[in-house]
């Protein structure tokens, strides 16, 4: 056997090559010699570059064989046939739900810690993922850059606008593994697992109440916070959120902000603007998992339903 011809000064670890140690050490000293002459940033490997310049080439060498999908990293390829094989290998030690990728499980382990580390620097509220943090952000600038070129809906984030398209294609890639049924989105779908095990993870810190989706756990928590520190001056009606605020002193302006460019019709919140779009678009979000009927809103449904999407805020009609 070949002996280890170099060692790390640092942790002693040793290496057949020196340039794989020159390659290691720089783990400790922090350089970056390999840079993107595209946009400028810097990595301690040049393989870490190879990876990241795919970026901006469009590159995506990687393609899954059962669905044809490609990326432009192996380890994405990986994460993504879990997919296909229902591979949970991130359990949780509090609760023993498990998940395909090891983000969903720090994310998930907040539920039961009430961590809540990402902060809007706008308006003060706090989320457990950066990913509800930035989508949150888009409600203060109001950007949708992601359309549909089938009815012209826009939406904050290109995930949103491939959930929606599927309302036109009638796709349904996510399929349950106990009973076959299938799936426009994979939040629906584990939604839909719960009613085989009736497993309920999300679990209030505050009663004890337990819930099988985080969305109705976060609602319910809604009941418990006493504190309404945006109040109207005209007629002294608290809210939680300044954004509840804004709406309801239309109430008393009368301003109609949100115009359906179909029809010419105005309302006060952008919810409703939405909802009413769906007589022109025919769009119909709201899916009973019990029958498989599709209503374009939430009052019509007759029974257990598929989550709505996450850019859409329900509120009253």
């Amino acid at each position: 056997m070949k002996e280890k011809a170099s060692q790390c000064l640092e942790c002693g670890k040793s290496f057949s090559r020196r340039d794989s140690l020159h390659q290691h050490e720089r783990a400790h000293t922090g350089e970056k010699h390999y840079t993107c002459l595209e946009c400028g940033q810097s990595f301690t490997r040049s393989s870490s570059l190879h990876s990241h310049q795919r970026i901006h080439t469009g590159e995506k060498p990687y393609t899954c064989l059962e669905c044809g999908k490609s990326f432009s990293l192996s380890s994405t390829l990986r994460s993504h046939q879990r997919i296909h094989t229902g591979e949970k290998p991130y359990t949780c030690l509090e609760c023993g739900r498990s998940f395909s990728q090891r983000g969903h499980l720090h994310s998930h382990q907040r539920t039961h810690t009430g961590g809540k580390p990402y902060t809007c620097l706008e308006c003060g509220q706090s989320f457990t993922e950066s990913g509800s943090l930035h989508r949150h952000q888009k409600t203060h600038i109001g950007d949708k850059p992601y359309t549909c070129l089938e009815c012209g809906q826009s939406f904050t984030q290109g995930g949103h606008l491939q959930r929606h398209q599927r309302t036109h294609t009638g796709d349904k890639p996510f399929k349950c593994l106990e009973c076959g049924k299938s799936f426009a989105r994979i939040e629906s779908l584990h939604s839909h697992q719960s009613t085989h095990t009736g497993e309920k993870p999300y679990k209030c810190l505050e009663c004890g109440q337990s819930f099988t989706k985080g969305g109705s756990l976060h609602r319910h928590q809604k009941t418990h916070i006493v504190e309404k520190p945006y109040t109207c001056l005209e007629c002294g009606k608290s809210f939680t959120r300044s954004e509840s605020l804004r709406s309801h002193q239309r109430s008393h302006t009368g301003e109609k902000p949100y115009k359906c460019l179909e029809c010419g019709w105005s309302f006060t919140e952008s919810g409703r603007l939405r909802k009413h779009q769906r007589i022109h678009t025919g769009e119909k979000p709201y899916t009973c998992l019990e029958c498989g009927q599709s209503f374009t809103h939430i009052a019509g449904t007759c029974g257990f339903l598929e989550p709505p999407r996450h850019d859409e805020k329900q509120t009253g009609i």
